[in-house]
């Protein structure tokens, strides 16, 4: 997508009309803070995963209303003439702080929080949640599958199994929960993915033998390539595949495994690659994996797995139910007071939350500890005095962008900062079952 298309319209209606009417009664200019946090973590997720703040950033990049959007809010009276004059010159100019991609989250933890006047704010809120909500539910579905992978690769092969646009957005966030690699080309090229892939079942079946089709992708791609091997008869398949690449003068890269009982074939094809002195031939496998089929698959000898529909849809949690809410406000002497909502199920903890991660003296995460209100300084020694991690960073001052948290090598970074983020947490975090939060949360005020 070009860098020029704004993404201001990459919004809810609600948020253009609460707008108009503040700018109306004279409330647009009062400053605010808001949050993007979870009530609660799904039953299946014992932590979340941030992923998908840099794109937020390079969305916030081209957040302005071009004069064929004003047009059209104009046609539609989506929004009154005062407003659209608002809108036609609107830049964000606020702050924006948050976790760091890649930093596991729990109840309560401010991912994002967003100061800026009302007006500024309130414009984000669908943006930052439509990001959030699936990339961090994708990121989280991709770490508990690279945990149940036990340091063997996983690649994301879900690209189809998605909307077109969603699929280059699951590639990155699969590659923050510790995915090495995409079959989206997108994804690819945006991001510097690694992308994998060689060849389907219908290059076997276009031609007249099996043996014809192995030869012909190893011709193109090299011994080193994978072929897929249950078309027909596994085991012909394999010999078949061993051979043309000895024919070619090297030994096999990998052979593909997309049905059948994978824990026995496993052990089927690798006795037979054994047998036939394929001993660096590598066994990739698919078929509808989840973080649960890949533990399964733990005794068995396979080198790597291939993960499309359970990826890219969350693994069950397609969402990582996060909301944006407004905790402080400006009142009418200028004074930021801290708001919260009172619904039942739904109340909100009023004040700006400062982040810290507790640390036992057995170097692992004890609890998450949030000090609601005061300054950033107080906040700063209630954290420090417990020894707490500081874990929110600057992202936007004044409507500057950080643009290394968004760039390239950001990617990178935010990998590794997972897994030093996943590490640092006790052992039930890495639990596959239903359960309790690895880690409580827990409140304090900075008075």
């Amino acid at each position: 997508m070009p860098a020029s298309i704004s993404t201001a319209l990459l919004t809810d209606m609600y948020e253009l009309t609460m707008l108009d009417a503040a700018l109306h009664d004279g409330m647009a200019q009062r400053r605010t803070v808001f949050e993007v946090f979870g009530r609660r973590l799904p039953a299946t997720r014992r932590y979340g995963v941030v992923a998908g703040t840099g794109r937020i950033l390079e969305a916030l990049e081209r957040f302005e209303f071009s004069q064929d959007q004003i047009d059209w809010l104009h046609a539609q009276r989506i929004v009154s003439d005062e407003a659209l004059d608002f809108l036609k010159d609107f830049r964000f100019g606020g702050d924006i702080d948050g976790y760091a991609e890649g930093e596991c989250y729990f109840e309560g933890s401010p991912l994002l929080t967003v100061s800026g006047t009302f007006a500024e704010c309130v414009l984000l809120e669908t943006l930052a949640l439509s990001v959030l909500n699936h990339d961090c539910a994708v990121a989280s579905a991709a770490s508990r599958m690279t945990i149940a992978a036990h340091g063997r690769p996983c690649m994301d092969m879900g690209a189809r199994r998605t909307h077109e646009r969603a699929a280059v957005s699951a590639a990155r966030a699969a590659v923050i929960g510790g995915f090495l690699g995409t079959s989206d080309l997108e994804a690819g090229k945006r991001y510097d993915i690694p992308t994998i892939g060689t060849a389907a079942h219908a290059f076997t079946l276009l031609h007249d033998t099996e043996a014809e089709a192995f030869a012909a992708q190893i011709e193109l791609l090299g011994t080193g390539t994978t072929l897929l091997v249950d078309t027909y008869d596994i085991p012909t398949a394999v010999r078949s595949a061993v051979e043309a690449a000895r024919a070619a003068g090297g030994e096999l890269g990998a052979v593909r495994l997309d049905s059948g009982d994978l824990v026995a074939l496993a052990f089927k094809v690798r006795g037979q690659l054994d047998s036939m002195g394929a001993t660096s031939t590598k066994i990739t496998v698919t078929n509808d994996l989840d973080e649960y089929a890949i533990a399964a698959l733990g005794a068995a000898p396979i080198d790597s797995y291939g993960v499309g529909t359970r990826l890219v849809t969350g693994s069950g949690v397609p969402t990582a139910a996060l909301v944006y809410k407004m905790v402080e406000r400006e009142d009418a002497e200028g004074t930021m007071r801290g708001v919260a909502k009172k619904s039942a199920s739904k109340s909100t903890v009023a004040g700006r939350k400062y982040a810290g991660r507790v640390i036992g003296e057995d170097g692992y995460a004890e609890e998450e500890l949030l000090v609601a209100g005061g300054s950033a300084e107080d906040a700063g020694r209630i954290l420090a005095a417990v020894g707490a991690r500081p874990l929110q960073v600057s992202l936007v001052r004044d409507g500057h962008i950080d643009a290394s948290a968004w760039g390239r090598e950001a990617l990178a970074h935010a990998q590794e900062h997972h897994v030093r983020s996943r590490n640092e947490l006790p052992y039930q975090a890495w639990r596959l079952s239903e359960g309790e939060p690895a880690i409580p949360t827990h409140y304090r005020t900075a008075d």
